[in-house]
């Protein structure tokens, strides 16, 4: 079974439980209808594809056509899919499909606004693990949908030695030597990076060296813009903590190859779809 059958199949025990007893005790059960998705509310569209899965997956013979695709630019009025079903199936899988959809339309709509913002500048948006349990797939595919980075998926897919790695390990140089000696004696091939919260951080870094990427946390654009002229390109860098629309831009103007938010996903509020009967 697959990580997206796991997922629909799981809310969608969540949701219906033993029945969807609403649909059950009102509609006959072979009736058969179709539905449209309403935009209610300008943004970026995402997550059809995801609505798409969710009701074939309730039935395989449904027809979906979608109108509209993910990125697009959507405004109030639009009708991003239809669907012809069993009318039992449009009305369980209505609910799953809105909000994975409005969840995913309002991070990728706000990541577009980020993104619009550093136009012009070499330095690109990444998101963090500031996620929702078990929805993370689909949060990070909704910032790629709208035009940032992913940053790592994990704890598995890369190495982050953060403060309380480097404090509890004994600083970062040990940190550092005793990550690269674990990676080689177990043939793992990811690449390190290290928050610093100074500029002795990033001087440290620099002579230990044996990492990919810098991560400049709490820095202030003058202090990351120091800090850029310090690594000198030797390696990746990358701005962190109290980053938003208002600052961003200067962040940007300091060199930064990188500028992660977690705001794109956990401060992004959900667009308003809805999913309406249409009727011959």
């Amino acid at each position: 079974m697959s990580a997206h059958t796991l997922f629909i199949e799981s809310a969608l025990r969540e949701d219906v439980g033993p029945g969807d007893f609403s649909s059950l005790a009102s509609i006959d059960a072979a009736a058969k209808g179709k539905a449209v998705l309403k935009v209610k509310e300008s943004g970026v569209l995402a997550g059809l594809d995801l609505a798409r899965e969710i009701f074939l997956f309730l039935e395989p013979s449904a027809i979906f056509n979608a109108f509209m695709q993910d990125g697009d630019r959507m405004n109030a009025g639009d009708i991003a899919f239809e669907v012809t079903a069993g009318i039992h199936t449009i009305l369980k899988a209505e609910r799953l499909a809105l909000n994975c959809m409005q969840r995913m339309s309002g991070i990728a709509t706000l990541t577009r606004e980020y993104v619009e913002l550093l136009s012009g500048y070499k330095t690109k948006i990444l998101d963090t693990r500031k996620t929702t349990p078990l929805f993370r797939y689909y949060e990070k595919l909704a910032v790629h949908i709208g035009g940032g980075m992913n940053h790592r998926m994990g704890l598995y897919d890369m190495i982050m030695l953060k403060d309380n790695h480097i404090d509890f390990c004994g600083g970062i140089t040990k940190a550092v030597q005793k990550t690269n000696q674990y990676l080689k004696e177990r043939g793992l091939d990811l690449q390190i990076e290290v928050e610093t919260r100074n500029l002795s951080d990033v001087e440290e870094v620099l002579a230990v060296g044996g990492i990919h990427r810098i991560m400049l946390d709490n820095f202030t654009p003058e202090e990351t813009s120091k800090a850029v002229r310090l690594i000198g390109g030797r390696y990746e860098t990358e701005a962190s903590g109290g980053i938003n629309k208002s600052n961003v831009v200067d962040y940007a103007r300091a060199g930064v190859d990188y500028v992660s938010v977690g705001a794109i996903i956990h401060h992004a509020v959900s667009l308003d779809l809805s999913l309406k009967a249409q009727l011959q």
